[in-house]
């Protein structure tokens, strides 16, 4: 995907003209095979996402792409957001919802390690689906597995509505393992032109782990905050 006009016209959106050098984090060079593929089909926006303030301006930044890019090229743009359970995760107050905020919203089955729930811009089911062996698997007890999948779907529900918002075409994956790992693999199924997370620099590890062979180019969010 060029970057270089979604950057332009991200700029001239927020009177800025350093995005490039402070939201690029990898850069994927566009072929004339690519670019032709890219006409021809929609384009898949990835946002790692976790509520935590840096994600939801990646989600943000995400969703005005996906505004501008409709506008300019009539394409149908399409954001997904991937939440990653993390083996042995540490969950930290400021990165997650609070549960009463979705009071109605309860799960009561397991989730695969790999289940991609599809969300419209008006509504969404958050049905789950059951596989016994994910607790044997993971490691976790069911009452904590019930609890981190339901913070899961909280998250996953805020996103949602963020993009209803923006009228987007919206699509949600929840997983389970490594972060980098999922990301890439999330990006190779959805066939994604670009991915955003809520980082500001390569240094970041999870920018580290995903490599420089990565399927897509990488934005991270600006060291500003306009949004």
């Amino acid at each position: 995907m060029n970057l270089k006009p979604i950057l332009v016209r991200l700029q001239n959106a927020i009177a800025r003209d350093d995005l490039i050098e402070q939201m690029v984090l990898l850069s994927v060079p566009e072929t004339a095979l690519s670019a032709q593929a890219q006409s021809e089909k929609s384009i898949n926006l990835i946002v790692g996402y976790n509520s935590s303030p840096n994600s939801h301006t990646a989600l943000d930044i995400a969703l005005l792409i996906a505004h501008q890019t409709r506008l300019a090229t009539k394409a149908q743009v399409t954001v997904q957001v991937v939440y990653v359970i993390e083996e042995n995760q540490r969950t930290h107050p400021e990165d997650v919802l609070q549960i009463e905020k979705f009071p109605n919203q309860h799960v009561t089955e397991q989730n695969p390690p790999h289940c991609s729930t599809s969300f419209s811009s008006v509504g969404f089911d958050t049905s789950v689906i059951t596989q016994p062996k994910m607790q044997e698997k993971a490691g976790y007890s069911q009452e904590i597995l019930i609890d981190k999948f339901t913070q899961a779907e909280c998250i996953i529900r805020q996103a949602s509505c963020l993009a209803a918002e923006w009228k987007s075409s919206f699509k949600a994956h929840l997983r389970f393992g490594c972060i980098a790992k999922e990301l890439r693999k999330v990006v190779k199924s959805e066939a994604a032109n670009l991915l955003l997370l809520g980082c500001n620099s390569v240094n970041h590890p999870i920018v580290q782990q995903l490599g420089s062979n990565f399927p897509c180019s990488v934005l991270g969010i600006p060291n500003f905050v306009p949004f």
